[in-house]
């Protein structure tokens, strides 16, 4: 009447998907523990840390790569994917003048446009310490890459979730790279 074998190979299926889950946390907090560092690195111009932290974070991607999975009941791999995209897209701009794209990075395009949209603040940060050093030539590249992801970003109709509230912020990082350009210009730097 009762199905103990059943219950034998639910708790078998049970116990591999929180394993599945527990490795997927694990190379998700790599990732974005790498990520963090390596925008770190960059933010100091340690380019060389940055190339060896580029690889780091490739082969942790790709050991996530192995284990992702939507339905281990939590995000953590999209927020990592989300942290690589930041990270490679930031070191791109820097040391390529060039961001790849979503295809390139091997992640699924909702994790790019986040990754892409806290892109935004990073490269914020570092016009501030360009405009502090009256590098002010590389704040204004900066404010018109934020603008054309701006623009790329209006296009979307993104429904009122996540990504939307990202894209807001893609917004609020144009405009104070506007005023530290406004303030530059009052100030009478070019």
């Amino acid at each position: 009447m009762f199905a103990k074998g059943e219950f034998k190979k639910i708790r078998s299926y049970m116990d591999s998907m929180e394993h599945q889950r527990e490795m997927l946390i694990a190379h998700s907090r790599d990732v974005i523990r790498l990520s963090k560092q390596l925008i770190y690195a960059l933010h100091r111009d340690d380019f060389k840390q940055g190339e060896a932290l580029v690889k780091a974070i490739t082969a942790a991607k790709n050991q996530l790569d192995k284990v992702y999975s939507t339905s281990a009941d939590t995000d953590m791999g999209g927020v990592a994917y989300q942290e690589f995209a930041e990270a490679l897209c930031y070191h791109g701009f820097l040391v390529k003048n060039k961001l790849p794209g979503a295809g390139t990075l091997k992640i699924p395009i909702e994790n790019y446009l986040g990754g892409l949209s806290d892109l935004t603040g990073e490269l914020t940060r570092k016009a501030v310490l360009d405009a502090t050093k009256k590098n002010f030539k590389r704040v204004v590249i900066i404010k018109d890459l934020v603008d054309q992801i701006h623009g790329e970003f209006l296009q979307f109709n993104l429904r009122n979730n996540e990504l939307r509230k990202k894209s807001d912020a893609i917004k609020w990082n144009l405009k104070k790279l506007e005023d530290i350009l406004f303030e530059a210009g009052m100030r009478g730097y070019k």
